[in-house]
């Protein structure tokens, strides 16, 4: 260390002082995190885009409001333009909201007993991942989505800790405040994506499960705001004029399942299910493109007749039953083999295009396309604010050489694909409780488990960003497996031991000692 440094270090020494012990860690993950977005979101200012970011730009500027995406997100992204003229605002609150997120997580986590330095050392892992770092400054619902997985997370965990404490009855300032927090995750999520409230759906069973003596407080927490979402999906934006989605558009993923099982198995198929395909697309499109079992966009993809799709919806969804019953296996393992980048760890073909999609932080000059067909997008006055404008170049350069370089096929099943770390929190998790022999900490399972079984349920195509917030979730879990915990339980209060009756009969002892009250 210089001589001109040490000035420098007894000020920080100093300053650390004054900040309470229990504040330091969440300070530390924080600001160390928050840098690092920084870092990344000067090299792609004003942050990263993809197909769907320039849909969203297009829904608010234009008034094409509509609820295939998120109309929340979109509100986001209107108020952001209005503001600011600009998307950068978007972006770098959202570093901000996750940063204070992974924060909130090492807090939580910290009541496991696991040492400071870990924590902060996952948290900064997970900032300094090119993969999950760079998303977290990208134009895209998803990431309000995952910042609410990580926070219904640290929720759960900091609920769990609370029963291994013997708390579970407690209701003071800091349940009511990790209710709270368990509620706004789960909200974040059913609004931020469409199929967002199967998460709390598929979640709440476990916490029920692991968290007894709470049960009333975990339906509040998960089903208020699945119904919140449920409601403005179905009622609040529909009033206001928000553009419903489509039948072939809510739909497609169940065209593309008898697609795949029509080219597995056409001898199953009757004269009137083949002549009710026909009307939409030629038979040899459904057995041929349409059936490849990685991705839906295949089927809806032309000579597919979108609007054709649409007018005979209920006779493909009839037909899509009456096919599950005939070959449940052959539908089931459609829906696996295009959700496997929940459940496997590593790609599919890359000529089925069952590879992991992975989104570059950089926009192409067509707009991934959208200027090609779209006129309002092409001539929009806000198109100059739909690409990359780094703060730097040099900078930029650096860092998209580092996220190329973390594409690297060979470790993409760490650095990409999200179910790997799902794997890693189940087995961490899992042997924690066992060595501890209480089930408690399994609730913090509920959030990863919920994420992968709502894709494994729903899934268009193998894309990275579905399984991203599992990966925030697994590298926290990593300190866990060095936690030396100790919790100090409540006593239970001791039953009051009923009064001795009074003997009218003399004793030997004139003046007995007293016997000592219960401790508790």
């Amino acid at each position: 260390m210089t001589t001109s440094s040490i000035p420098f270090v007894n000020r920080m020494n100093r300053i650390m002082e004054r900040i309470p012990v229990r504040r330091r860690l969440p300070l530390a993950v924080y600001a160390a995190t928050q840098l690092i977005y920084l870092v990344w979101w000067a090299a792609f200012y004003p942050g990263g885009m993809s197909y769907d970011s320039i849909s969203y730009v297009w829904h608010v500027t234009t008034g094409h409001w509509m609820s295939n995406h998120s109309v929340a997100y979109d509100a986001l992204v209107w108020l952001s333009i209005q503001i600011t003229g600009d998307l950068a605002v978007l972006t770098f609150l959202q570093s901000v909201a996750m940063a204070a997120a992974l924060a909130y997580v090492a807090v939580t986590l910290r009541m496991f007993g696991i040492k400071g330095k870990w924590l902060f050392a996952a948290a900064v892992a997970c900032a300094l991942l090119p993969s999950i770092g760079t998303f977290v400054i990208f134009v895209w619902k998803d990431v309000p989505f995952a910042i609410g997985a990580v926070v219904a997370f640290g929720a759960a965990g900091r609920l769990a800790a609370r029963r291994l404490r013997g708390e579970s009855q407690v209701r003071d300032k800091a349940f009511r405040n990790e209710i709270a927090m368990l509620f706004l995750g789960f909200l974040c999520m059913g609004i931020f994506r469409n199929n967002g409230l199967l998460v709390a759906v598929i979640a709440v069973p476990v916490l029920l499960l692991t968290l007894p003596k709470m049960r009333r407080w975990l339906l509040f927490a998960t089903v208020v705001p699945v119904l919140i979402a449920a409601v403005l999906n179905t009622v609040v934006y529909p009033g206001l004029g928000v553009k419903t989605p489509t039948k072939d558009q809510v739909y497609a993923m169940n065209y593309a399942d008898i697609a795949v099982v029509y080219g597995q198995a056409p001898q199953t198929f009757t004269k009137k299910d083949k002549a009710l395909m026909a009307k939409i697309a030629p038979l040899d499109h459904w057995s041929g493109r349409a059936a490849n079992c990685y991705n839906a966009d295949w089927a809806m993809q032309k000579p597919m007749n979108r609007k054709k799709a649409a007018k005979y919806n209920d006779q493909l969804l009839d037909l899509w039953f009456r096919v599950l019953d005939r070959t449940p296996d052959k539908m089931i393992g459609a829906r696996l083999c295009r959700s496997h980048i929940a459940w496997s760890p590593f790609p599919g073909p890359v000529d089925q295009m069952g590879h992991t999609l992975i989104s570059p932080p950089a926009v192409p000059h067509n707009l991934f396309g959208w200027a090609e067909w779209n006129e309002e997008v092409r001539d929009s006055p806000y198109r100059p604010i739909m690409k990359i404008r780094p703060l730097s170049y040099k900078l930029n350069h650096a860092a998209y050489f580092v996220w190329q370089a973390s594409k690297t096929p060979q470790l993409q099943w760490i650095l990409f694909r999200g179910a790997i770390w799902c794997y890693a929190a189940y087995a961490i998790v899992l042997a924690f409780s066992r060595k501890h022999r209480t089930w408690a900490p399994v609730a913090l399972l509920s959030i990863p488990l919920a994420l992968q079984l709502t894709v494994v349920a729903a899934n268009p195509a193998p894309l990275a960003r579905y399984m991203f917030a599992p990966m925030f979730i697994g590298i926290m879990c990593l300190p866990l497996i060095g936690a030396k915990p100790r919790f100090t339980k409540r006593p239970e209060p001791a039953e009051p031991k009923p009064e001795p009756k009074q003997s009218t009969k003399p004793t030997s002892d004139p003046d007995p000692e007293p016997e000592p009250e219960p401790v508790g």
